[in-house]
Order: structure tokens, then sequence, then C-alpha cells
């Protein structure tokens, strides 16, 4: 699979314009000039692409749509679409990541498969701010603080646009968060080596871990990770109360911490005691 490292080679591979910089470019499509199919391959920056009137063949009975759609490094993608979209795109070097790593949002990391659908007024509204960003971006490094300020807006959009569609669809969104839910409880049926973590959840599910966790935050409030802490501080409590023969070095491993002094110190930072504490003051209750 062919890997590009640089806008330039990407741009000339596809078609684009050729870029005025080598940490951010920002274009137009013009399909009817451009590689409309391809083999799958990867970029080695990121990507967001707004495509309206798109349509990938690659999807069985596909109808036209407006989205964003994002690219990462190692990602990679192939594409058979109709000529007739229209759309932009803006490309990020990592080093634009990297040094302004406070803009962006996690769904730079989303993949291909988790779009944001646009209404017509918000590919309006994103097409507003592009115009804003060519006019800068023309006159090269001497507005680049400017330009970098409409990436972050439309970084912004973005995010509340995500919001939008989070909303607008609970039952698959929602279904994304049950099934998580299930295969935390799913993950303590059996006997563990290590603590849960978001990735385990997020390969399990198909999904890119910070698409799963903005989706379990949106509709729980808590991030994944707070939702894994809470159901092990769960499980912890059901072990101490319920099975007082293990000591909690013992409920410790149960769990899959690897060290049970740090169980002890994650224990009380959750629950203002100690397991022993707990132990002890949920037997004198009952």
């Amino acid at each position: 699979m062919k890997t590009f490292n640089d806008f330039a080679s990407y741009n000339e591979y596809i078609g684009l314009a050729k870029p005025l910089d080598n940490d951010i470019d920002v274009g137009y499509y013009d399909p009817p000039n451009m590689l409309l199919k391809s083999e799958a391959v990867a970029v080695d920056f990121y990507r967001i692409s707004i495509k309206v009137g798109y349509r990938d063949k690659f999807v069985s009975n596909a109808k036209p749509v407006n989205a964003v759609f994002f690219n990462s490094p190692e990602m990679s993608v192939g594409w058979d679409v109709d000529p007739n979209y229209t759309g932009m795109y803006l490309q990020l070097s990592k080093k634009t990541i990297e040094e302004n790593r406070y803009l962006f949002k996690t769904y730079l990391d989303y993949g291909q498969h988790e779009a944001l659908y646009l209404t017509d007024e918000e590919v309006q509204e994103i097409s507003a701010v592009f115009q804003l960003m060519m006019k800068y971006y023309e006159s090269k490094k001497q507005n680049f603080n400017v330009l970098l300020s409409y990436v972050n807006v439309l970084v912004s959009l973005v995010e509340a646009f995500y919001k939008r569609q989070f909303s607008t669809d609970p039952k698959q969104y929602s279904r994304i968060v049950t099934d998580f839910q299930q295969s935390l409880i799913d993950y303590y049926k059996q006997p563990v080596k290590q603590l849960p973590n978001v990735q385990y959840f997020a390969d399990k599910l198909g999904l890119t871990a910070n698409y799963l966790g903005d989706i379990v935050k949106h509709f729980t409030q808590k991030s994944a990770l707070e939702n894994i802490h809470d159901f092990v501080i769960k499980k912890a409590k059901e072990l101490l109360v319920e099975n007082q023969k293990l000591n909690t070095t013992e409920v410790a491993y149960e769990l899959g911490f690897e060290y049970p002094n740090y169980f002890s110190k994650f224990f009380k930072k959750q629950v203002n005691l100690t397991p022993k504490e707990y132990r002890l003051q949920a037997i004198h209750k009952n």
C-alpha cells in the first residue's frame, strides 16, 4: 500500500492544486480533473474533507450525502466516486497538530467510517469559513496566525455539529453506549490479568478510542475512562462485601490491578475510604 508523506505528492496523485505551504494546505475539490477511483492509500498527515453531493460507489445503494470526512496518519482509504460532487479540504501536518494541539479536537482521529453528516445550513456555515481561510492561505505566511484562528473556528463548528448529530439520532449512538457498558460487564465475567482501558473496548466495538469516548461522554456526561473507573469501584465493593474470604491483595488481583498498593490508593481516591475501612464499615452496617 502506498503512503504519501507530504501534501505535494498526495495532491499530485489525486489531482489537487499544488500546496502553497508544507504545514497547512487548503483548497477546493475539482472532481472532473481528479482521480475518481483508487486502491487503498495512506497519508502521513491529517485531512479534513467537506464533500457536498458525495456518493461512494464502494457502498451499495448509497445516496449522495453532505459530509465531513477525516483521515489521520496510518489510516488507509480507497475510493470509487461519482464526479459530480463539490467540496473543500484542509490538510494539516503532524508538526502543526503537535505545536497547536489545543486547537484540534479528538475527531481528527475518528476515521473515515465516522463521518459527520451536514445539513444544508451547516454546509453554508462551513463554506463561509473556508472562503476566509482561502483568503489568508493565499497570502501565505504573512497571516499564518489568522489562518490558524479560522482553522480553529472550523474545528469548533465541527464539534458543535457532531453534538447535533449525536442528539438527533440517539438510538444509533445510545446503542454504542449500551454495547460499551455490556462489554465492560462481560470483561469481568472471566479471569482478568489487567485493568480494562478505553482502547480495549474501542477495538471490541470496531471504533476509534476518541470516537467511542466522545459518544460515551455525550450520553453519560462522564468520560469512557470515568465510566470504567466507576464500574471497577462497583466490582471492588461487591468483592469486598460479598467475598470476605478474599483479602484486599486478592481483590486487587481479581480486578486486574498489577500492584495491590495502587488498588488501595485508587479505591481511597474514589471512595474516601481504604478497601479495609470500606469492608469494616459495610460489615458493621449489616
